[in-house]
């Protein structure tokens, strides 16, 4: 085989790889999540007092209908995100908060707290916990805001949809009852709420809850806002 027909084979073969190559279908793109609404900003109504909730996911949940419960009563702000736990709460606490007024304030921080990492230790231990929250309320009480603090939900026995697991939340509900306590903040106990309607309200093997379970928390949420409002 001379030099030319190696060449011309080669070229041969490549141009058969490329055509194979460009006849693979292409992989599948991730779709990509569409925003949540419950997360965009709100316009105040002027002559409305201005309410900001806090918490992570099941938070996220009842925003959307503690507006549609509060409409015409209240300007339901959130924080534009996931809390997550009180260590990012202690990290964003302040831009939170930014410099408006706050008439009432509905938070919570736990589930991300007592989720056990790849170490072995819980995202935030115990202690560094009731620091956090120590923290995070003297934060708060210079808002002047009335402050209200939603316990804890309940997280099922089991293995959890995706693979998760987490401490008890009595003990950390616990911890937090302690410190709302010393500091005179008002306890909207939704784990309690909502404890008897797990099996049909809260999602198989799943920390998070339906449509109808995140109604009936906003139910019970809004409620303490309102009682708040009126004081």
């Amino acid at each position: 085989m001379n030099r030319r027909t190696s060449v011309l084979s080669l070229v041969l073969i490549l141009g058969g790889l490329l055509s194979a190559s460009a006849q693979q279908p292409a992989p599948p793109t991730k779709a990509k999540r569409p925003p949540n609404p419950a997360l965009d900003p709100i316009q105040d109504v002027a002559g409305l007092p201005r309410v900001l909730l806090i918490g992570d996911s099941i938070s996220i949940g009842y925003t959307l209908p503690v507006r549609k419960l509060l409409e015409g009563k209240a300007n339901v702000h959130r924080i534009p995100g996931n809390g997550g736990p009180t260590k990012n709460g202690v990290a964003n606490i302040a831009k939170w908060l930014g410099t408006s007024k706050w008439d009432v304030i509905h938070f919570n921080w736990g589930i991300h707290d007592l989720k056990y990492m790849p170490d072995g230790k819980r995202q935030v231990e115990p202690a560094d916990y009731e620091a956090n929250l120590r923290s995070l309320v003297a934060t708060l009480k210079k808002t002047g805001a009335k402050l209200i603090w939603a316990t804890t939900t309940p997280i099922p026995d089991g293995d959890l949809n995706p693979p998760r697991k987490f401490g008890q939340v009595k003990e950390y509900n616990e911890i937090a009852a302690k410190v709302m306590a010393e500091n005179g903040v008002a306890i909207d106990d939704l784990n309690a709420h909502i404890t008897p309607q797990l099996a049909t309200m809260q999602n198989p093997r799943d920390v998070h809850y339906t449509p109808a379970g995140s109604e009936f928390l906003a139910q019970q949420v809004a409620a303490e806002i309102s009682k708040a409002l009126a004081k």
